[in-house]
């Protein structure tokens, strides 16, 4: 090659490097277009409008129903009335109030909350404070709530739960008589903590490890008891990640769908339960219309949690934490009262993280009549070979699985690392693109689902083309804009704990930002891109919001999709037989994923 040839692949690499990031961020804002904003902005826009015309008249319509509103649909129907309304209730002496759907949805998230910080609160307690053999390991376990799916819990619950299932064989056992949690409240806010309980203890395990024992110290030198130490000094500083995790919580209990449908049903229908039975009578009008108004109160949840988020980060201590105490003192333990309620709030805690889990697995491999057995194994083997239309063949479901995980890789991975390199750049402008990039962690699945059939699924016009995207290609896209943000928040710490000096002494010798990223950082936060990518394969494999409205044929169900299949499938007894089959073989893939994350040093903070 010619001097002139040199100089023109230089050039070329040149341009090439200066052009790659922007190039890649453009790509990744096209692909959210495509498969995120448009499809749920659809949903939003045939909220109000009607044809052809703008008008609020769908909206009025669902928050002036007093299905949906219970008593507050008087402040959209007779707003002028509603103090003579308030009156006339007080002077009935606080009658019984009818809240309506989205009151009821808003309870359970509510009580769930409560729940969840009740049973993790001790638990960040006892992490943060004491030191005991297994206490890296039970953190670790902290985040199983992002990789395990929902539905497979929720069929763990019915197999401990159910008429038949583990907690009435144990009652029977002991000459007790039945119970039946199913299809309760309690069952449900009891799934929601063992969900979001974990994320609660992570989160203020944290901010107490970081709490500065020099500040608490100084309390207890000038005369404050421990218990006036904790109220003054530690407790503030406590308060932001426990609002944080409240916050989260609460929308995560808000948007919940699987657990609330297998274990709540069309009975306690939530709205996302009743925007789901909305697509499937194929009422999409008011199915978007409640999508809508939805959207719009998780994203204000969403703005209150990144509000605390960042208090919480600026009120985060610099000085060195406390020395953690031995658990297990000897003799000493059974004196401490403290001790001694740590160890009984643990019994109740283990029957429920490990009970649901437990029960599927022993109700997978036990007969009705008691006895061990694999006929719920053989009926899967069965289901494969048989020739049926609309049989639910478990093979395609993993290989499914398996292959839409590694698609979600190829597209998600990239699109978070961009948006991580957008987010470290610091300034205005860099906040408002990853606050923007970051929105589809408050647009619940079944929305999304809904907006990828109104446009992608039914197809969309174009220049006089109809785009039609179905099946696998669908799926696989929904998944990527599930999974990205979890990519981002494994690798954006890890860019921004890099050595500035580093990359700048790289690009004042004349490197690209593109060759800095390719060449410095990525080999150097390797283990942050490879936990993402972990937890994005983990989020695939357990996605089941959406995929539930796009998964059509052998072609796109998934583990999670034919798991609910099977949930209503009793033809071997009266038992959960072959969903229970089905869900240990889906905790067995996620249990893989999960050991990878764990090896790869899973970091996730919300």
């Amino acid at each position: 090659m010619g001097e002139a040839g040199r100089g023109r692949v230089t050039t070329l690499r040149r341009w090439t490097g200066r052009l790659a990031l922007p190039l890649g961020f453009a790509l990744t804002l096209a692909v959210l277009l495509a498969i995120f904003y448009y499809p749920v902005g659809s949903v939003l826009v045939e909220a109000v409008v009607r044809g052809g015309r703008l008008t609020v008249a769908p909206l009025l319509d669902v928050l002036a129903d007093p299905f949906y509103t219970g008593a507050a649909h008087s402040l959209f129907t007779d707003p002028a009335g509603v103090p003579a309304g308030v009156l006339a209730w007080v002077r009935a002496g606080f009658s019984p109030v009818e809240f309506g759907l989205f009151g009821f949805t808003a309870y359970q998230a509510l009580l769930s909350t409560l729940a969840s910080v009740v049973v993790g609160l001790p638990g960040a307690y006892l992490l943060a404070r004491y030191e005991f053999r297994g206490r890296r390991a039970l953190r670790s376990l902290t985040i199983l709530p992002f990789v395990l799916p929902s539905i497979m819990v929720a069929v763990g619950f019915l197999a401990m739960f159910g008429q038949t299932g583990v907690l009435n064989d144990v009652l029977g056992w002991l000459g007790l008589g039945e119970v039946n949690l199913l299809f309760s409240l309690e069952a449900i806010v009891l799934a929601h903590a063992f969900y979001n309980a974990p994320l609660v203890t992570r989160l203020v395990t944290a901010a107490w490890e970081t709490v500065d024992a020099r500040r608490v110290e100084t309390a207890r030198a000038l005369g404050a008891s421990p218990l006036r130490a904790f109220r003054d000094v530690v407790a503030p500083q406590l308060l932001p990640a426990l609002l944080t995790a409240a916050l989260l919580t609460f929308v995560f209990t808000f948007l919940s769908f699987p657990i609330v449908l297998a274990l709540g049903g069309l009975r306690l229908a939530t709205v996302e339960v009743w925007l789901y039975a909305r697509v499937q009578d194929l009422a999409l009008a008011e199915a978007a219309t409640l999508g809508a108004i939805e959207t719009t109160l998780s994203l204000g949840l969403t703005y209150l949690y990144l509000r605390y988020e960042a208090r919480q980060t600026s009120m985060r201590g610099g000085g060195a934490s406390r020395p953690r105490q031995a658990f297990i003192q000897g003799w000493r333990t059974l004196r401490d009262p403290v001790r001694v309620g740590l160890g009984i709030y643990g019994i109740p805690v283990l029957i429920l993280f490990v009970g649901p889990l437990a029960s599927m697995i022993l109700e997978s491999v036990t007969g009705p009549n008691g006895g061990l057995t694999t006929a719920y194994y053989e009926f899967l083997v069965r289901q494969q070979a048989a020739t049926g239309a609309g049989t639910v063949k478990p093979l395609p479901a993993i290989t499914n699985s398996l292959t839409f995980g590694l698609g979600t890789l190829v597209l998600a991975v990239p699109m978070g690392i961009v948006v991580s390199v957008v987010a470290v750049r610091g300034g205005a402008g860099s906040r408002l693109a990853e606050t923007i990039m970051t929105a589809p962690l408050a647009v619940s699945g079944v929305v999304v689902g809904l907006g990828l059939l109104q446009t992608l699924v039914f197809g969309t016009e174009i220049l006089g083309h109809r785009i039609v995207v179905s099946g696998a290609v669908a799926v696989v896209a929904a998944h990527a804009v599930a999974a990205y943000p979890f990519v981002t928040r494994n690798v954006t710490p890890a860019l921004s704990g890099l050595d500035s000096r580093l990359l700048d002494a790289a690009r004042s010798l004349g490197a690209s930002r593109f060759r800095v990223l390719v060449d410095i950082e990525l080999p150097l936060i390797a283990a942050a891109v490879l936990a993402g990518s972990a937890f994005a394969f983990a989020i695939s494999i357990g996605e089941f919001d959406t995929t539930v409205l796009l998964a059509e044929g052998v072609n796109s169900y998934t583990m999670p999709v034919a798991l609910e299949r099977y949930i209503g499938n009793r033809s071997l007894g009266p038992s959960l037989g072959p969903a229970t089959a089905m869900g240990t073989v889906l905790l067995a893939v996620t249990a893989a994923s999960f050991l990878v994350i764990e090896r790869l040093g899973g970091r996730w903070e919300p």
